[in-house]
Protein backbone atom coordinates (compact mmCIF):
# COMPACT_ATOMS: atom_id res chain seq x y z
CA UNK A 1 0.00 0.00 0.00
CA UNK A 2 1.47 3.36 -0.99
CA UNK A 3 1.27 6.38 1.27
CA UNK A 4 -0.99 9.27 0.35
CA UNK A 5 0.73 12.57 -0.46
CA UNK A 6 -1.27 15.57 0.72
CA UNK A 7 -0.46 19.04 -0.49
CA UNK A 8 0.52 21.55 2.13
CA UNK A 9 -0.97 25.02 2.44
CA UNK A 10 0.19 27.88 0.23
CA UNK A 11 3.55 29.16 1.42
CA UNK A 12 6.58 31.31 0.77
CA UNK A 13 9.92 29.83 1.87
CA UNK A 14 12.61 32.46 2.45
CA UNK A 15 16.03 30.84 2.88
CA UNK A 16 18.77 32.98 4.38
CA UNK A 17 22.20 31.63 3.46
CA UNK A 18 20.67 30.30 0.24
CA UNK A 19 24.00 29.96 -1.58
CA UNK A 20 25.65 28.03 1.27
CA UNK A 21 26.39 24.32 1.49
CA UNK A 22 23.32 23.39 3.56
CA UNK A 23 20.91 25.10 1.19
CA UNK A 24 22.42 23.70 -2.00
CA UNK A 25 23.10 20.20 -0.70
CA UNK A 26 20.01 19.61 1.46
CA UNK A 27 17.28 22.26 1.50
CA UNK A 28 16.73 22.88 -2.22
CA UNK A 29 16.97 19.16 -3.12
CA UNK A 30 14.48 18.34 -0.33
CA UNK A 31 12.00 20.92 -1.60
CA UNK A 32 12.53 19.64 -5.14
CA UNK A 33 11.64 16.08 -4.08
CA UNK A 34 8.47 17.35 -2.38
CA UNK A 35 7.61 19.13 -5.62
CA UNK A 36 8.28 15.93 -7.57
CA UNK A 37 5.80 14.09 -5.31
CA UNK A 38 3.16 16.76 -5.84
CA UNK A 39 3.20 18.10 -2.29
CA UNK A 40 3.99 21.75 -3.03
CA UNK A 41 1.14 24.13 -3.86
CA UNK A 42 1.07 25.70 -7.30
CA UNK A 43 1.76 29.17 -5.89
CA UNK A 44 4.53 28.10 -3.50
CA UNK A 45 7.57 30.37 -3.80
CA UNK A 46 11.17 29.88 -2.64
CA UNK A 47 13.18 33.06 -2.18
CA UNK A 48 16.89 32.77 -1.54
CA UNK A 49 18.66 35.49 0.42
CA UNK A 50 22.44 35.83 0.60
CA UNK A 51 25.22 38.41 0.44
CA UNK A 52 26.30 37.18 -2.99
CA UNK A 53 25.16 39.53 -5.73
CA UNK A 54 23.01 37.20 -7.80
CA UNK A 55 19.89 37.93 -9.79
CA UNK A 56 17.09 35.40 -10.05
CA UNK A 57 18.44 33.78 -13.22
CA UNK A 58 21.91 33.25 -11.74
CA UNK A 59 20.44 31.74 -8.57
CA UNK A 60 18.28 29.37 -10.62
CA UNK A 61 21.37 28.26 -12.55
CA UNK A 62 23.21 27.65 -9.27
CA UNK A 63 20.23 25.69 -7.95
CA UNK A 64 20.01 23.61 -11.13
CA UNK A 65 23.64 22.55 -10.71
CA UNK A 66 22.99 21.62 -7.08
CA UNK A 67 19.93 19.55 -8.02
CA UNK A 68 21.93 17.70 -10.66
CA UNK A 69 24.45 16.69 -7.98
CA UNK A 70 22.13 15.98 -5.07
CA UNK A 71 18.66 15.13 -6.45
CA UNK A 72 19.49 13.07 -9.54
CA UNK A 73 18.00 11.67 -11.64
CA UNK A 74 15.98 14.76 -12.41
CA UNK A 75 12.57 14.88 -14.00
CA UNK A 76 12.48 17.65 -16.67
CA UNK A 77 8.91 18.72 -15.96
CA UNK A 78 9.51 18.89 -12.19
CA UNK A 79 12.79 20.72 -12.70
CA UNK A 80 11.19 23.41 -14.87
CA UNK A 81 8.33 23.85 -12.42
CA UNK A 82 10.63 23.96 -9.40
CA UNK A 83 13.14 26.41 -10.86
CA UNK A 84 10.29 28.73 -11.78
CA UNK A 85 9.48 29.00 -8.06
CA UNK A 86 12.95 30.38 -7.24
CA UNK A 87 14.07 33.97 -6.81
CA UNK A 88 17.02 35.63 -5.09
CA UNK A 89 17.58 38.79 -3.06
CA UNK A 90 20.99 40.16 -2.10
CA UNK A 91 20.78 41.40 1.48
CA UNK A 92 23.04 42.14 4.45
CA UNK A 93 21.83 40.42 7.61
CA UNK A 94 23.32 43.14 9.84
CA UNK A 95 22.87 46.12 7.55
CA UNK A 96 20.11 47.82 5.57
CA UNK A 97 20.97 46.62 2.08
CA UNK A 98 18.37 44.47 0.35
CA UNK A 99 15.61 44.52 2.95
CA UNK A 100 13.33 46.86 0.99
CA UNK A 101 13.74 44.61 -2.04
CA UNK A 102 12.82 41.57 0.05
CA UNK A 103 9.77 43.34 1.49
CA UNK A 104 8.64 44.29 -2.01
CA UNK A 105 8.35 40.61 -2.93
CA UNK A 106 5.43 40.39 -0.50
CA UNK A 107 3.49 43.46 -1.66
CA UNK A 108 -0.06 42.38 -2.38
CA UNK A 109 0.65 38.74 -1.47
CA UNK A 110 -2.27 36.94 0.13
CA UNK A 111 -2.01 35.78 3.75
CA UNK A 112 0.05 32.66 3.13
CA UNK A 113 2.29 30.68 5.46
CA UNK A 114 5.62 32.49 5.51
CA UNK A 115 8.70 30.47 6.52
CA UNK A 116 12.06 32.09 7.24
CA UNK A 117 14.80 29.46 7.23
CA UNK A 118 18.01 30.75 8.83
CA UNK A 119 20.79 28.59 7.35
CA UNK A 120 23.38 31.02 8.71
CA UNK A 121 25.78 31.37 11.62
CA UNK A 122 23.85 31.38 14.92
CA UNK A 123 25.17 34.85 15.76
CA UNK A 124 22.99 36.15 12.90
CA UNK A 125 19.74 34.61 14.12
CA UNK A 126 18.86 37.55 16.34
CA UNK A 127 19.84 40.34 13.89
CA UNK A 128 17.95 38.68 11.01
CA UNK A 129 14.79 38.35 13.09
CA UNK A 130 15.04 41.98 14.16
CA UNK A 131 15.43 43.06 10.52
CA UNK A 132 12.41 40.96 9.54
CA UNK A 133 10.34 42.73 12.18
CA UNK A 134 11.49 46.19 11.09
CA UNK A 135 10.64 45.36 7.48
CA UNK A 136 7.11 44.36 8.51
CA UNK A 137 7.58 40.81 7.24
CA UNK A 138 6.51 38.91 10.38
CA UNK A 139 2.86 37.89 10.33
CA UNK A 140 0.67 35.67 12.49
CA UNK A 141 1.27 32.84 9.99
CA UNK A 142 5.05 33.25 9.94
CA UNK A 143 7.49 30.65 11.20
CA UNK A 144 11.25 30.83 11.69
CA UNK A 145 13.58 27.82 11.43
CA UNK A 146 16.84 27.82 13.39
CA UNK A 147 19.64 25.47 12.39
CA UNK A 148 21.84 23.92 15.05
CA UNK A 149 23.90 24.75 16.93
CA UNK A 150 21.79 27.12 19.01
CA UNK A 151 24.78 28.88 20.56
CA UNK A 152 27.98 27.35 21.88
CA UNK A 153 27.06 27.27 25.58
CA UNK A 154 24.09 27.90 27.86
CA UNK A 155 24.57 31.66 28.02
CA UNK A 156 24.75 32.13 24.24
CA UNK A 157 21.80 29.76 23.71
CA UNK A 158 19.70 31.84 26.11
CA UNK A 159 20.76 35.05 24.37
CA UNK A 160 19.79 33.71 20.94
CA UNK A 161 16.48 32.38 22.26
CA UNK A 162 15.76 35.77 23.86
CA UNK A 163 16.58 37.67 20.67
CA UNK A 164 14.49 35.41 18.43
CA UNK A 165 11.73 35.22 21.04
CA UNK A 166 11.44 39.00 21.06
CA UNK A 167 10.15 38.79 17.47
CA UNK A 168 8.51 35.36 17.19
CA UNK A 169 6.31 33.54 19.67
CA UNK A 170 7.60 30.16 20.87
CA UNK A 171 4.99 28.36 18.77
CA UNK A 172 6.43 30.03 15.65
CA UNK A 173 10.04 28.95 16.33
CA UNK A 174 11.23 25.64 14.86
CA UNK A 175 14.68 24.57 16.11
CA UNK A 176 15.66 21.88 13.65
CA UNK A 177 17.68 18.73 14.27
CA UNK A 178 17.61 16.74 11.04
CA UNK A 179 18.27 13.46 12.89
CA UNK A 180 14.72 13.65 14.24
CA UNK A 181 13.34 13.64 10.68
CA UNK A 182 15.00 10.36 9.70
CA UNK A 183 12.52 7.58 8.99
CA UNK A 184 14.30 5.17 11.31
CA UNK A 185 14.26 7.64 14.20
CA UNK A 186 10.54 8.18 13.80
CA UNK A 187 10.14 4.43 13.69
CA UNK A 188 11.39 4.32 17.27
CA UNK A 189 8.01 5.75 18.25
CA UNK A 190 6.17 3.15 16.16
CA UNK A 191 8.43 0.34 17.34
CA UNK A 192 7.87 1.13 21.00
CA UNK A 193 4.32 2.37 21.13
CA UNK A 194 2.55 0.56 18.26
CA UNK A 195 3.78 -2.93 19.22
CA UNK A 196 3.10 -4.83 22.43
CA UNK A 197 6.28 -6.87 21.98
CA UNK A 198 8.95 -4.47 23.24
CA UNK A 199 7.42 -2.11 25.78
CA UNK A 200 7.22 -4.65 28.68
CA UNK A 201 10.98 -5.19 28.28
CA UNK A 202 11.90 -1.54 27.62
CA UNK A 203 13.33 -0.87 31.08
CA UNK A 204 16.12 -1.83 33.46
CA UNK A 205 14.60 -5.27 33.92
CA UNK A 206 14.88 -6.19 30.24
CA UNK A 207 17.68 -4.02 28.85
CA UNK A 208 21.34 -4.36 29.81
CA UNK A 209 22.62 -1.20 28.11
CA UNK A 210 22.14 1.13 25.13
CA UNK A 211 24.72 2.31 22.61
CA UNK A 212 24.27 5.34 20.34
CA UNK A 213 26.93 5.90 17.67
CA UNK A 214 27.29 8.65 15.06
CA UNK A 215 30.52 7.94 13.20
CA UNK A 216 31.88 9.90 10.25
CA UNK A 217 34.70 8.89 7.95
CA UNK A 218 35.06 12.47 6.72
CA UNK A 219 37.19 15.06 8.48
CA UNK A 220 36.18 18.66 9.06
CA UNK A 221 36.14 19.42 5.32
CA UNK A 222 36.11 23.21 4.85
CA UNK A 223 34.69 23.93 8.30
CA UNK A 224 37.96 24.33 10.19
CA UNK A 225 37.15 27.81 11.47
CA UNK A 226 33.79 26.69 12.86
CA UNK A 227 34.81 23.26 14.08
CA UNK A 228 37.90 24.40 15.97
CA UNK A 229 35.68 26.64 18.12
CA UNK A 230 33.10 23.91 18.55
CA UNK A 231 34.33 20.32 18.77
CA UNK A 232 32.49 17.01 18.79
CA UNK A 233 30.57 17.55 22.04
CA UNK A 234 29.01 20.81 20.92
CA UNK A 235 28.63 19.75 17.27
CA UNK A 236 27.06 16.31 17.80
CA UNK A 237 26.49 15.19 21.39
CA UNK A 238 24.63 18.20 22.79
CA UNK A 239 22.01 18.01 20.05
CA UNK A 240 21.90 14.89 17.83
CA UNK A 241 22.94 12.20 20.28
CA UNK A 242 21.00 13.58 23.24
CA UNK A 243 17.88 13.83 21.10
CA UNK A 244 18.25 10.17 20.09
CA UNK A 245 18.75 9.24 23.74
CA UNK A 246 15.51 11.07 24.57
CA UNK A 247 13.49 9.09 22.02
CA UNK A 248 14.92 5.80 23.27
CA UNK A 249 14.40 6.56 26.94
CA UNK A 250 11.25 8.70 27.18
CA UNK A 251 7.99 7.54 28.70
CA UNK A 252 4.99 6.99 26.45
CA UNK A 253 3.31 10.33 25.73
CA UNK A 254 -0.44 10.49 26.19
CA UNK A 255 -0.77 11.22 22.46
CA UNK A 256 1.15 12.67 19.54
CA UNK A 257 -0.35 16.08 20.31
CA UNK A 258 2.09 18.84 19.46
CA UNK A 259 3.67 19.26 22.92
CA UNK A 260 3.22 15.78 24.42
CA UNK A 261 6.32 14.20 22.86
CA UNK A 262 8.48 17.22 23.68
CA UNK A 263 7.29 17.18 27.30
CA UNK A 264 8.51 13.58 27.66
CA UNK A 265 11.86 14.33 26.02
CA UNK A 266 12.43 17.19 28.44
CA UNK A 267 11.91 14.83 31.39
CA UNK A 268 14.71 12.61 30.06
CA UNK A 269 17.13 15.53 29.74
CA UNK A 270 16.36 16.62 33.29
CA UNK A 271 16.94 13.06 34.55
CA UNK A 272 20.48 12.85 33.13
CA UNK A 273 23.06 12.38 35.88
CA UNK A 274 25.59 15.24 35.72
CA UNK A 275 29.02 14.45 34.31
CA UNK A 276 31.01 16.95 36.35
CA UNK A 277 34.35 16.90 38.11
CA UNK A 278 35.87 13.45 38.57
CA UNK A 279 32.73 11.74 37.19
CA UNK A 280 33.12 13.65 33.94
CA UNK A 281 36.70 12.49 33.50
CA UNK A 282 35.99 8.87 34.50
CA UNK A 283 32.96 8.44 32.29
CA UNK A 284 34.11 10.21 29.14
CA UNK A 285 36.94 10.07 26.62
CA UNK A 286 37.78 12.77 24.12
CA UNK A 287 40.17 12.33 21.24
CA UNK A 288 41.74 14.12 18.29
CA UNK A 289 42.67 12.38 15.04
CA UNK A 290 46.18 12.14 13.69
CA UNK A 291 47.24 11.39 10.12
CA UNK A 292 46.14 8.00 8.86
CA UNK A 293 44.20 6.38 6.04
CA UNK A 294 40.50 6.03 5.15
CA UNK A 295 39.64 3.35 2.58
CA UNK A 296 43.32 3.07 1.74
CA UNK A 297 43.72 6.81 1.02
CA UNK A 298 46.05 8.87 3.25
CA UNK A 299 44.41 11.73 5.16
CA UNK A 300 46.01 14.53 7.23
CA UNK A 301 45.79 14.89 10.98
CA UNK A 302 43.43 17.40 12.56
CA UNK A 303 46.23 19.85 13.41
CA UNK A 304 47.18 19.94 9.72
CA UNK A 305 43.68 20.88 8.55
CA UNK A 306 42.98 24.39 7.18
CA UNK A 307 41.59 26.78 9.76
CA UNK A 308 42.80 24.74 12.77
CA UNK A 309 45.14 26.30 15.34
CA UNK A 310 48.55 24.60 15.51
CA UNK A 311 48.14 23.85 19.23
CA UNK A 312 44.37 23.18 19.15
CA UNK A 313 42.91 21.12 22.00
CA UNK A 314 39.54 20.72 20.24
CA UNK A 315 38.15 17.20 20.38
CA UNK A 316 37.15 15.39 17.18
CA UNK A 317 35.96 12.29 19.06
CA UNK A 318 33.85 11.80 22.19
CA UNK A 319 32.65 8.69 23.93
CA UNK A 320 30.82 8.83 27.23
CA UNK A 321 28.78 6.82 29.69
CA UNK A 322 25.53 8.48 30.72
CA UNK A 323 22.89 7.39 33.22
CA UNK A 324 19.31 8.45 33.92
CA UNK A 325 18.10 8.97 37.45
CA UNK A 326 14.60 7.53 37.17
CA UNK A 327 12.81 4.26 37.90
CA UNK A 328 12.68 2.95 34.34
CA UNK A 329 16.39 3.27 33.62
CA UNK A 330 18.14 3.14 37.00
CA UNK A 331 21.43 1.26 36.59
CA UNK A 332 21.27 1.04 32.77
CA UNK A 333 24.26 2.76 31.12
CA UNK A 334 23.85 4.69 27.87
CA UNK A 335 27.10 4.71 25.89
CA UNK A 336 27.37 7.56 23.39
CA UNK A 337 30.07 7.77 20.73
CA UNK A 338 30.79 10.16 17.87
CA UNK A 339 33.86 11.15 15.91
CA UNK A 340 35.52 12.31 12.73
CA UNK A 341 37.85 10.21 10.56
CA UNK A 342 36.50 6.90 11.87
CA UNK A 343 36.59 3.77 9.65
CA UNK A 344 33.09 4.21 8.26
CA UNK A 345 30.09 6.50 8.16
CA UNK A 346 27.40 4.95 10.32
CA UNK A 347 24.76 6.16 12.75
CA UNK A 348 22.85 3.63 14.80
CA UNK A 349 21.17 2.85 18.09
CA UNK A 350 21.86 -0.53 19.71
CA UNK A 351 19.52 -1.87 22.38
CA UNK A 352 21.27 -4.74 24.19
CA UNK A 353 18.77 -6.90 26.08
CA UNK A 354 19.70 -8.88 29.18
CA UNK A 355 20.78 -12.52 28.74
CA UNK A 356 18.44 -15.38 29.59
CA UNK A 357 18.66 -16.08 33.34
CA UNK A 358 19.55 -19.75 32.81
CA UNK A 359 20.56 -21.74 29.73
CA UNK A 360 19.05 -25.22 29.38
CA UNK A 361 21.41 -26.02 26.51
CA UNK A 362 24.68 -27.82 27.00
CA UNK A 363 28.09 -26.50 26.05
CA UNK A 364 28.01 -28.41 22.77
CA UNK A 365 25.11 -26.26 21.56
CA UNK A 366 27.27 -23.18 21.62
CA UNK A 367 26.86 -19.88 23.50
CA UNK A 368 23.47 -18.28 24.04
CA UNK A 369 23.88 -14.64 22.95
CA UNK A 370 21.61 -11.93 24.36
CA UNK A 371 19.00 -10.49 22.01
CA UNK A 372 20.04 -7.24 20.37
CA UNK A 373 18.00 -4.64 18.51
CA UNK A 374 19.94 -2.46 16.04
CA UNK A 375 18.26 0.65 14.63
CA UNK A 376 20.42 1.85 11.72
CA UNK A 377 19.89 5.52 10.88
CA UNK A 378 22.44 5.78 8.08
CA UNK A 379 23.44 4.45 5.65
CA UNK A 380 20.97 1.76 4.49
CA UNK A 381 18.27 2.51 7.04
CA UNK A 382 17.01 -0.65 8.70
CA UNK A 383 15.91 -2.26 11.95
CA UNK A 384 17.53 -5.58 12.82
CA UNK A 385 16.71 -7.91 15.72
CA UNK A 386 19.20 -10.62 16.69
CA UNK A 387 17.61 -13.87 17.90
CA UNK A 388 18.98 -17.26 18.83
CA UNK A 389 17.89 -20.10 16.51
CA UNK A 390 18.68 -23.74 15.94
CA UNK A 391 20.91 -24.57 13.01
CA UNK A 392 19.14 -26.92 10.57
CA UNK A 393 20.31 -30.51 10.33
CA UNK A 394 20.62 -33.73 12.32
CA UNK A 395 23.31 -34.70 14.78
CA UNK A 396 22.39 -32.68 17.85
CA UNK A 397 21.18 -29.22 18.65
CA UNK A 398 23.44 -26.35 17.69
CA UNK A 399 22.50 -22.73 18.34
CA UNK A 400 23.22 -19.83 16.05
CA UNK A 401 22.47 -16.10 16.17
CA UNK A 402 20.42 -14.88 13.19
CA UNK A 403 18.68 -11.61 12.52
CA UNK A 404 15.22 -10.53 11.52
CA UNK A 405 15.92 -7.65 9.17
CA UNK A 406 13.53 -4.85 8.25
CA UNK A 407 15.13 -2.92 5.39
CA UNK A 408 13.05 0.13 4.51
CA UNK A 409 14.19 0.21 0.88
CA UNK A 410 13.44 -3.49 0.33
CA UNK A 411 10.24 -3.69 2.37
CA UNK A 412 8.48 -0.58 1.08
CA UNK A 413 9.96 -0.66 -2.46
CA UNK A 414 10.35 3.09 -2.64
CA UNK A 415 12.87 5.81 -2.12
CA UNK A 416 13.42 6.64 1.54
CA UNK A 417 12.87 10.42 1.80
CA UNK A 418 15.64 12.56 3.24
CA UNK A 419 14.97 13.84 6.75
CA UNK A 420 14.75 17.44 5.57
CA UNK A 421 11.85 16.62 3.27
CA UNK A 422 9.58 15.77 6.17
CA UNK A 423 10.84 18.52 8.46
CA UNK A 424 10.45 21.30 5.87
CA UNK A 425 6.85 20.28 5.30
CA UNK A 426 6.19 19.99 9.05
CA UNK A 427 7.21 23.63 9.38
CA UNK A 428 4.60 24.64 6.80
CA UNK A 429 2.01 22.51 8.62
CA UNK A 430 2.95 24.14 11.91
CA UNK A 431 3.73 20.76 13.50
CA UNK A 432 6.59 21.16 16.04
CA UNK A 433 6.70 17.54 17.30
CA UNK A 434 10.07 16.74 15.71
CA UNK A 435 11.65 20.07 16.60
CA UNK A 436 13.34 21.19 19.82
CA UNK A 437 11.61 23.48 22.26
CA UNK A 438 13.52 26.22 24.07
CA UNK A 439 13.59 24.39 27.39
CA UNK A 440 14.96 21.25 25.67
CA UNK A 441 17.84 23.18 24.11
CA UNK A 442 18.74 24.91 27.35
CA UNK A 443 18.51 21.71 29.44
CA UNK A 444 20.82 19.94 26.99
CA UNK A 445 23.33 22.79 27.19
CA UNK A 446 23.16 22.84 30.98
CA UNK A 447 24.13 19.15 31.08
CA UNK A 448 26.83 19.51 28.39
CA UNK A 449 28.41 22.45 30.20
CA UNK A 450 29.13 20.23 33.21
CA UNK A 451 31.24 17.91 31.05
CA UNK A 452 32.91 20.80 29.21
CA UNK A 453 33.84 22.25 32.59
CA UNK A 454 35.32 18.96 33.78
CA UNK A 455 37.53 18.79 30.69
CA UNK A 456 38.57 22.42 30.99
CA UNK A 457 39.46 22.16 34.67
CA UNK A 458 41.50 18.99 34.15
CA UNK A 459 43.88 20.67 31.71
CA UNK A 460 44.20 17.37 29.83
CA UNK A 461 44.50 17.39 26.05
CA UNK A 462 42.39 15.08 23.85
CA UNK A 463 43.89 11.63 23.41
CA UNK A 464 45.33 11.03 19.93
CA UNK A 465 43.93 8.39 17.61
CA UNK A 466 44.94 7.40 14.10
CA UNK A 467 42.51 8.33 11.33
CA UNK A 468 40.75 5.20 10.15
CA UNK A 469 40.47 3.66 13.63
CA UNK A 470 37.59 3.67 16.12
CA UNK A 471 39.03 6.40 18.30
CA UNK A 472 41.41 6.32 21.27
CA UNK A 473 42.02 3.00 23.01
CA UNK A 474 40.70 4.64 26.18
CA UNK A 475 37.21 4.64 24.62
CA UNK A 476 37.36 0.86 24.33
CA UNK A 477 38.75 0.55 27.85
CA UNK A 478 35.90 2.70 29.21
CA UNK A 479 33.16 0.34 28.03
CA UNK A 480 35.18 -2.81 28.70
CA UNK A 481 35.54 -1.81 32.36
CA UNK A 482 31.82 -2.54 32.54
CA UNK A 483 32.24 -5.92 30.86
CA UNK A 484 30.75 -4.72 27.57
CA UNK A 485 32.05 -3.99 24.06
CA UNK A 486 31.19 -1.52 21.32
CA UNK A 487 28.91 -2.91 18.63
CA UNK A 488 30.63 -3.00 15.25
CA UNK A 489 28.88 -4.64 12.32
CA UNK A 490 30.46 -5.88 9.11
CA UNK A 491 27.38 -4.98 7.08
CA UNK A 492 25.48 -8.12 8.01
CA UNK A 493 25.21 -9.63 11.46
CA UNK A 494 28.29 -10.40 13.49
CA UNK A 495 27.07 -13.86 14.53
CA UNK A 496 24.99 -15.07 11.63
CA UNK A 497 23.17 -14.24 8.43
CA UNK A 498 20.17 -11.89 8.46
CA UNK A 499 16.69 -13.16 7.65
CA UNK A 500 14.79 -10.60 5.58
CA UNK A 501 11.28 -9.69 6.68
Amino acid sequence: MSSTIERVASFDYVVFGATGDLSLRKLLPALYERDRDGQLPDDGRIIGVSRIGLDGAAFRALAADALTQHAAPLDPATTDRFLARLDHITADAQGTEGWDALASRFDGVADKVRVFYLATHPDLFGPICQRLARAGLVTARSRVVLEKPIGRDLASARRINDEVGAVFQEGQIFRIDHYLGKETVQNLLALRFANALFEPLWNSGGIDHVQITAAESLGIERRGGYYDRSGALRDMVQNHLLQLLCLVAMEAPASLEREAVRDEKLKVLRALAPLTGADGLTHSVRGQYRAGAIDGEPVPGYLDEDGVAADSATETFVSLRAELRNWRWAGVPFYLRTGKRLPQRVSEIVIQFRPVPHSIFGASAGPVMPNRLVVRLQPDEHIRLRLMTKEPGPGGLRLRAAALNLSFAETFKRRVPDAYERLLMDVVRGNPTLFMRRDEVESAWEWAEGLLGAWRDSGERPKPYTAGTWGPSAAIAMIERDGRTWHEEDGQVEDGAPVAL
